[in-house]
């Protein structure tokens, strides 16, 4: 019996699969929204749109569109970049590495150190023109929007609350940084080097999930000790709610 229990346990650990909440957006600041869809979809691909790919005219143009995620803008002036938060930096995957990042700084964009190198492939940063620092990373493996860098005093810990409420497949990229594979974007953590500022109001406002059903999964959350900011309420004809991340990091959930 006991011989019976450990190969279930087996099973169950190494065969099940693996939970994985589907990644919905990104939520960016700008004060001009169309503006900032615009200089995204031209540097960095995806097609601008606008909610829920509605094809209401009478509704703005504030997101670009990558797949199935979504880089989203609140039209508003950011109090300041995404480095010193808990998101420090969001990656896109491009063949031409080098090219993207000099169009980008003769386009108002700002470029952080020289390109370099790593696990074969070229990497390069850079700061759009309201704050966010973006990695352009050459992995043929997943092209588009390709990651989230969160920043925290505990990358171990912060890592295991996203697996624990979010799941995701727990991966090394590129063979040496440990992360959650969502399938369409990986989720990084690096360690904070001083103290991290909440996100909300920042060039990256928060990140965000979609779930089908809402109140069951906040009631998940709730269990987990996780705080709910803002509970599930009807938004346009899908339902919303906030939840506090660890490091000041913003989430939305999203039922569609």
């Amino acid at each position: 019996m006991k011989k019976y229990s450990l190969m279930v346990a087996f099973y169950f650990l190494f065969m099940a699969p693996v939970f994985a909440a589907p990644y919905d957006h990104i939520h960016l600041t700008a004060p001009d929204a169309e503006a900032a869809v615009n200089w995204y979809v031209k540097h960095f691909g995806g097609e601008a749109g606008r909610f829920r790919r509605s094809t209401d005219t009478s509704l703005p143009i504030d997101r670009a569109y990558y797949g199935d995620i979504a880089i989203i803008f609140f039209e508003r002036e950011p109090t300041g970049g995404s480095v010193g938060t808990g998101v420090d930096h969001i990656g896109f995957s491009m063949a031409n590495v080098a090219e993207v990042v000099a169009n980008v700084v003769a386009d108002g964009g700002t470029q952080l150190g020289d390109l370099i190198e790593f696990g074969g492939m070229q990497i390069g940063f850079v700061v759009d023109p309201w704050g966010t620092k973006i990695e352009l990373i050459n992995d043929s493996n997943l092209r588009g929007v390709h990651h989230l860098h969160l920043s925290s005093p505990d990358p171990v810990a912060t890592l295991q609350w996203y697996a624990d409420n979010f799941g995701g497949s727990s991966e090394q990229f590129g063979g040496a940084l440990p992360g959650l594979n969502y399938g369409n974007i990986w989720l990084l953590v690096a360690r904070a080097r001083e103290q991290v500022a909440p996100t909300q109001g920042r060039a990256l406002d928060h990140l965000g999930w979609n779930f089908e059903d809402l109140t069951a999964f906040t009631a998940s959350l709730k269990a987990n000790g996780v705080e709910i900011t803002m509970e599930p309420r009807d938004y346009r004809g899908i339902r919303i709610a906030f939840a506090a991340g660890p490091d000041g990091v913003r989430i939305e959930l999203v039922e569609p």
